[in-house]
């Protein structure tokens, strides 16, 4: 591991929790009094870095930053920083929130400084209350320094932190659904456009980032864009938290150079193969994406790469799955869990999860016949597209994948009349 890349692990997982002065001590506060003093540079310079969303669409960030700058300054502009995180598998950002809130509080008032922003909320979910408390100390103990007053300054308003407990819901980390919640409503998606940089929260222009995103703002204007692009492998930028689980003998999460290969992720800092087994597959990205098998192996993880091979980078969860192991109970818990999910405000939505779900687990126990397989595969073919927001794809995604690699383990588990 490198130096740079050393450099940047101190910051991201230094343990200072709630500690503001612990933070400020570690050079924290550089990426913020430089865009203080250049705050019109400071998209490009996010721009020049290459930096993405990390909480799964892989969505160039400065284009995000560049549409609310873009709206008039005379009203109100949000921040919601997304730590809803309820996904399988998923729990890199609950890591950052509670070891290191100061790092993300800083990168969203390097935001809020580059595009006018006045009102920053802490969007969490509730099930996290050790996040929740250790971002509410960390956000008091900054609204009382003069960093902070210098970007109200800046802003030319005053700028209201807020930590706010998400609906709880799996559907409530869609960025629509977190506006909703927001105003107090129920997280149904919204269709777009209008987009959020247009009319979000209470109708004003609002931008929504996911939490590790945003806390690799500071270190990028500390340390400049070409710092972070050599961060990464090859054409990749920067790092990413991997969160691995499933059949690997040491699961964790791991922040490593965007890029790295599968193989590196699992052998080297997973250990390898639960119980010495053989790599059969992983899902990429968390449950709602397709699978990466064996030949799969020496694939780099960045989102160019996967993507390449017909999957999605996603949020950086890996769930392993090894040799024995079903593909058709895996596919039936996880389509369980997106129809569990629904918000029910999208019939094909609610309805197609709930008939997923029945078919996967009537094949599962041995109850299937030809014509439930048939089933599946024709709603495959109907229902993406459906829904407001990306759940109902999200679980065909999954099945037609695993019926595409593993289609033969569907027929075997059926019935035989």
């Amino acid at each position: 591991m490198n130096a740079k890349l050393n450099q940047v692990l101190l910051h991201k997982k230094s343990c200072v929790g709630a500690n503001l002065s612990a933070w400020l001590h570690q050079q924290g506060q550089k990426g913020l009094e430089k865009a203080l003093k250049n705050h019109e540079d400071i998209i490009s310079v996010i721009k020049t870095a290459g930096l993405r969303g990390l909480g799964g669409s892989g969505f160039p960030t400065h284009v995000k930053w560049t549409a609310i700058a873009q709206q008039p300054n005379n009203t109100d502009k949000y921040l919601i920083c997304n730590g809803n995180e309820d996904e399988p598998g998923t729990y890199k950002d609950r890591i950052l929130l509670r070891k290191t809130p100061h790092q993300l509080i800083e990168g969203a008032l390097i935001m809020a400084l580059s595009a006018k922003i006045n009102h920053i909320i802490f969007y969490i979910n509730p099930d996290l209350g050790e996040c929740i408390s250790t971002m509410n100390q960390a956000v008091a103990q900054w609204q009382v320094h003069e960093l902070f007053a210098r970007c109200c300054d800046s802003v030319g308003k005053p700028i209201n932190l807020t930590v706010l407990p998400s609906s709880g819901h799996y559907i409530g980390g869609e960025e629509t659904a977190a506006i909703e919640t927001v105003e107090g409503k129920y997280p149904f998606p919204r269709r777009k456009p209008p987009y959020p940089s247009q009319a979000g929260v209470n109708q004003c222009p609002t931008v929504i980032n996911n939490v590790e995103t945003l806390c690799n703002v500071a270190h990028i204007l500390k340390n400049g864009s070409q710092w972070y692009q050599n961060l990464g492998l090859g054409h990749a930028c920067g790092t990413k938290i991997y969160t691995l689980t499933g059949d690997v003998l040491h699961p964790g999460s791991y922040e490593l150079p965007m890029g790295t290969p599968l193989s590196e992720l699992i052998n080297v800092y997973g250990g390898g193969m639960l119980l010495n087994k053989k790599f059969k597959a992983v899902f990429t990205g968390g449950p709602s994406n397709t699978l990466l098998t064996a030949k799969d192996f020496d694939v780099p993880l960045d989102f160019e790469s996967v993507a390449k091979r017909r999957s999605s980078l996603g949020t950086g969860a890996m769930i392993v799955v090894s040799e024995g192991t079903g593909i058709v109970k895996r596919v039936a818990e996880y389509v369980n869990f997106f129809a569990q999910s629904s918000c029910g405000q999208c019939p094909p939505c609610k309805t197609g999860t709930y008939y997923i779900s029945r078919l996967l687990n009537k094949i599962d126990t041995g109850e299937g016949r030809t014509e439930d397989l048939e089933q599946l595969v024709n709603l495959c073919h109907i229902l993406p597209g459906s829904g407001r927001c990306g759940l109902i794809d999200g679980a065909v995604k999954v099945l037609e994948s695993s019926l595409d690699h593993f289609g033969h383990e569907y027929r075997q588990a059926l019935r035989v009349t």
